[in-house]
């Protein structure tokens, strides 16, 4: 009897039009504002701009080099996004309001990525090799946010509008700030995209109230040990002089107190 081996039939990648139109699908999720796939397909620069990459992308891993550049600078000049043709992106990847983006050539992202304007994936070096971030499934960068160098950002992590990132990102975390910095855990949500950046925590609103919380409490200290009435105490509320003045307030001549 001959023992029959199964081996794996491997994935094969999705096709141009195949991801495209996942592409499209996702923005009809994702994006409340969007009607209809004609109102997607004319008038989101970013769908534009991600299909003409991947038109790009399948040339360059081809060999070819000029033909995907200038398509590249095409697609820059029509949707004013800046893909590099070199860089790896998954499927389903959305950017909102498509304006000023720009993804250089060793940058990688992963699937359901969503992006919104003025994001830049830079690098930090002119040596050759990995000088990009990558990025993983399910990350949302807001509006301005830079990521800068050949760092990870880890799975459904979230990068608040305009922070600068240049150290990696674990998964499911959030990122805020000058240099960048984690300030939350991950958040469970309904349907697997977090856009609640009004929740995200700002830690300098926050360092600025314990700085205002240590002040009153220094200055309730100093009174009660001047034997002054503090804000918190029962006449510190109280309109009424607690002390007669030494002088009239008229004329200013002392008076004499028995």
């Amino acid at each position: 009897m001959i023992a029959v081996t199964a081996h794996a039939t491997p994935t094969r990648a999705p096709g141009w039009w195949a991801m495209v139109r996942s592409d499209v699908a996702c923005v009809l999720a994702r994006d409340p504002a969007a009607r209809s796939r004609l109102e997607v397909w004319t008038i989101y620069p970013g769908v534009q701009a991600v299909a003409l990459y991947r038109l790009a992308h399948a040339l360059w891993q081809r060999g070819w080099r000029y033909g995907p550049r200038f398509i590249s600078y095409v697609a820059r000049w029509l949707t004013n996004v800046d893909i590099h043709p070199g860089a790896r992106i998954g499927e389903r990847f959305f950017i909102d309001h498509g304006a000023g983006v720009v993804i250089g050539e060793t940058a990688e992202i992963g699937d359901d990525v969503t992006m919104y304007h003025g994001v830049t994936l830079g690098g930090t070096s002119w040596n050759p090799g990995k000088r990009h971030p990558t990025l993983g499934s399910g990350v949302v960068v807001g509006a301005g946010a830079k990521i800068l160098g050949p760092i990870t950002v880890g799975d459904g992590a979230r990068v608040a509008a305009n922070s600068v990132v240049i150290e990696p990102v674990p998964s499911g975390a959030t990122v805020v700030g000058i240099p960048g910095r984690v300030v939350a855990p991950r958040r469970r949500t309904t349907h697997g995209f977090d856009l609640d950046h009004h929740l995200i925590p700002d830690p300098v609103g926050k360092a600025i109230a314990c700085v205002l919380d240590r002040l009153a409490q220094l200055e309730r200290t100093q009174a009660a040990g001047a034997g002054l009435a503090s804000a918190d105490a029962a006449c510190g509320q109280c309109d009424d002089p607690c002390a007669l003045p030494s002088f009239d307030l008229k004329s200013g001549v002392p008076v004499h107190q028995e």
